[in-house]
């Protein structure tokens, strides 16, 4: 019995060890599976979602037909809203909504003139039954990487006038970096209209009704760059208006805005280069958004002479044209990455850099060449579904070889790159930094900028006092 007693307590010895230790096992997978992030909408939901709504009460409503806004977002590319007619009893941050009446995600800025007559209209001039409705963020692929936001509501009235005419949005001419040669107009267009016209004018059409525009540009979205240079003491007013699937225009003008770029400014630093410099990014940003221009972040004013889409053989076709007039102390040149990723031949690129520098000197103009970024060609094709030429790191160090035998900004070091390509972090499109990484740029122009304005300024005095070949005496 002794013998048989023992037996079996080791049998029940081992039992609860056993149980133990599958108790420890449940714990472990339990943790693990409660501590694995659950990707539902997105693996980057950790991000707050949109915040700054337009808010309303029965006492301050909106229009039949209102601007809904809330604070800008430089990661995303998109937003997508939707509308309430009844307070939700339930809703997901995270995922869309059954009971939403209406949803779209073709919203581009944080902006959006919603239709709510045709999904509201019932609940229009209500005090006691508001619309609601939230935004989130989305990525290029249309991927939420904010959860929606809060809950907003949205009261209107009909004693309020709607919106008839687009609300412009870029303003140039108040800060660092702010001055373009070449302009782009973007505005918060209309939500049913198919296209809008931009009328440029010489004199205010809002003081002289029969002011006749001196350029009318067309576009199918709330945006448009200049394909033409304004300059000149006095300054140019611009407006747009929309057009239904028609032709036909809807609504009224919208407000005047101005701008002024004038070389009697006295411009001691100009930049000219391609769109890199001229500004945007992240594919929904353009050149008016300032956070997306590397001159904004500058410590000096500088005026920007860039024009998106340029060569480098069309940087160098416009320099007499479009610098000359400024006569700038100094000149950032920054250019041929579109050609090289093209594939142009590096000697062609070269030859246009070294056009630019001796028109420079022998206009007393301090001439500054800045290397080339890397770019990365796969986000390239993701976004713009453009080849890139297979040996472009050989053709932008032969470049940018060239530019460091002169006085030059090496921009190249001024954001890290990964695996000798340019990090997505920093340039979602793969050749345009982003906000952040034009922060960057800037940063490291003004961290050489002392040291790069003595050399330049002795590269032109020693120029000018060695005769030169073939100099008029």
């Amino acid at each position: 019995m002794k013998n048989l007693h023992h037996h079996s307590r080791r049998h029940l010895f081992a039992a609860i060890l056993g149980f133990a230790c599958l108790v420890i096992v449940l714990v472990i997978v339990l943790t693990a599976l409660l501590l694995t992030p659950r990707h539902e909408a997105s693996s980057h939901l950790l991000t707050p979602p949109p915040a700054g709504l337009s808010m309303t009460t029965p006492e301050t409503p909106l229009s039949y037909s209102p601007i809904l806004t809330w604070d800008t977002d430089n990661e995303a590319v998109m937003y997508e809203i939707e509308f309430f007619t009844k307070k939700p009893g339930h809703l997901s941050p995270a995922k869309n909504s059954d009971e939403s009446v209406f949803r779209t995600r073709s919203i581009y800025q944080n902006a959006y003139n919603a239709p709510l007559r045709e999904f509201a209209a019932d609940q229009l001039g209500s005090r006691t039954e508001p619309v609601y409705w939230r935004v989130r963020a989305l990525d290029f692929n249309g991927t939420p990487y904010t959860p929606y936001s809060d809950l907003a509501v949205l009261y209107t009235s009909p004693d309020l006038p709607p919106m008839d005419a687009p609300v412009l949005t870029a303003e140039y001419g108040g800060g660092r970096g702010e001055t373009l040669l070449y302009p782009v107009y973007t505005w918060i267009g209309q939500t049913t209209a198919a296209s809008y016209e931009v009328a440029i004018y010489a004199v205010n059409p809002e003081a002289e009704p029969d002011a006749v525009p001196i350029e009318t540009l067309t576009s199918d979205m709330a945006e448009i760059y200049d394909p033409q240079a304004h300059y000149g003491s006095a300054p140019f007013y611009w407006r747009v208006r929309s057009f239904d699937g028609e032709g036909n225009p809807m609504g009224q003008w919208s407000r005047v805005r101005s701008f002024r770029t004038d070389p009697a400014d006295d411009w001691q630093v100009a930049v000219l280069g391609d769109s890199i410099s001229h500004g945007g990014g992240h594919f929904s940003y353009s050149p008016a958004v300032f956070s997306f221009s590397w001159l904004h972040y500058l410590d000096f004013p500088a005026i920007n002479l860039s024009q998106s889409g340029d060569t480098s053989s069309m940087t160098a076709e416009r320099f007499d044209r479009d610098v000359l007039p400024f006569h700038p102390r100094y000149l950032i040149i920054m250019t041929g990455s579109n050609s090289l990723r093209a594939g142009e031949d590096t000697d062609a690129v070269i030859a246009d850099l070294e056009a630019m520098r001796q028109r420079c000197l022998e206009n007393g103009i301090c001439p500054i060449l800045v290397t080339l970024p890397a770019i990365n060609p796969e986000n390239i094709d993701h976004v713009f579904e453009e080849p890139t030429a297979d040996d472009w790191q050989e053709r932008f160090d032969a470049v940018n070889a060239y530019i460091r035998t002169h006085v030059y900004i090496d921009m190249a070091a001024a954001i890290p790159t990964q695996d000798g390509l340019l990090p997505t972090q920093y340039a979602l499109d793969g050749l345009h930094p982003d906000a952040n990484g034009k922060a960057l740029m800037g940063a490291y122009v003004n961290s050489v900028w002392p040291g790069v304005k003595a050399a330049a300024d002795q590269e032109l005095e020693e120029y000018e006092s060695t005769p030169q070949d073939g100099a008029e005496n």
